[in-house]
């Protein structure tokens, strides 16, 4: 791992704990900024009210963290816009903002049009599939932004239960991993072409949370590439030492298939690869992260890059052919 990013996780990677929400609200009053939270929702009826709820109850309501909910509908077919409405989100339908650009399926679509119906200073993305949701990942990733100045954009980090599709027992955590397409895909992607994000225990993770300034200056791929366009889009804009990561505890969520994560891979690569045109530096090694108590450690490998050539070009092999 790069000296640079050792430094980094020391940094700036922290746990929920480390900013109580008083402090929080302190840093709010004293600097007047204003706090959104987007939600994306494609049919999320089942868990979508639930998450609203909890984020109008414990930072609208009880304290004034945030300043308004929308919900931005892709277009379900079920009861989402319904049920959020019903939880006290503001609902818009995708095809309603921007009415003039031709709105395309994908998640970063979504993302990008919330600009224009949100006011917030801060902007604080939220996947609308999680279930025994806790309002820790909103005020865990909104925190650094509102009492570190020169943090642009946070993510959050957290351990995942893993299903019995993943070869374990249902509801064992992984400890420090991503999900299939973070391993598989992401990850190695990262440490090898732009090792300064190789400090991002999720970076493919729906929970984020931004400055507008710095949103605003962002291209958006249009589906599950978005969060890797926008890590490396954000690095070459305002630096590694601007991007932070919050550790808010577990996430539960719906779990896709395997052909889902093929897509969601092959968008991803291809976000990668449209960036990788401007020329950066590979790097053949990855980092990893294990749970060490109340920390994410990480673990480097080298990857193998090299490659023995056709046997066919060996001379040992044509002289093997001619006797």
């Amino acid at each position: 791992m790069l000296e640079e990013v050792e430094r980094w996780l020391t940094d700036r990677s922290w746990s929920v704990a480390d900013r109580p929400l008083h402090r929080i609200l302190a840093a709010k009053r004293a600097t007047g900024q204003t706090v959104s939270v987007v939600l994306p929702a494609l049919n999320e009826e089942a868990t979508v009210g639930a998450i609203v709820s909890a984020i109008r109850h414990d930072l609208m309501l009880q304290v004034p963290l945030v300043d308004e909910v929308v919900v931005i509908d892709s277009g379900s077919t079920d009861r989402t816009a319904e049920a959020a409405a019903a939880a006290g989100a503001t609902v818009v339908h995708r095809d309603a903002v921007l009415p003039r650009i031709p709105a395309v399926p994908g998640k970063g679509e979504v993302l990008w049009r919330s600009l224009l119906v949100t006011r917030g200073d801060i902007v604080c993305f939220v996947d609308a599939d999680l279930r025994e949701f806790s309002s820790d990942f909103v005020s865990g990733i909104v925190g650094p932004l509102l009492t570190e100045p020169d943090v642009h954009l946070v993510k959050a980090m957290y351990d995942r239960p893993l299903t019995m599709s993943d070869g374990h027992a249902p509801g064992a955590i992984a400890a420090g991993q991503g999900g299939r397409v973070t391993e598989l895909m992401a990850r190695p992607l990262l440490n090898m072409h732009w090792p300064q994000l190789a400090g991002f225990v999720q970076p493919l993770g729906g929970e984020y949370a931004a400055r507008r300034s710095l949103l605003e200056q962002l291209p958006f791929p249009v589906g599950y590439g978005v969060e890797l366009g926008m890590l490396v889009d954000a690095l070459h804009l305002v630096g590694l030492d601007a991007l932070a990561q919050v550790d808010v505890g577990v996430r539960k969520h719906r779990h896709q298939d395997g052909q889902a994560l093929g897509r969601m891979a092959a968008a991803i690569y291809r976000t990668a690869q449209l960036r990788l045109a401007r020329g950066h530096l590979i790097r053949p090694s990855l980092t990893q992260f294990e749970r060490t108590g109340a920390t994410f450690e990480p673990r480097t490998y080298s990857v193998d890059t090299e490659e023995r050539p056709p046997m066919a070009d060996i001379a040992e092999y044509q002289e093997r052919r001619v006797a």
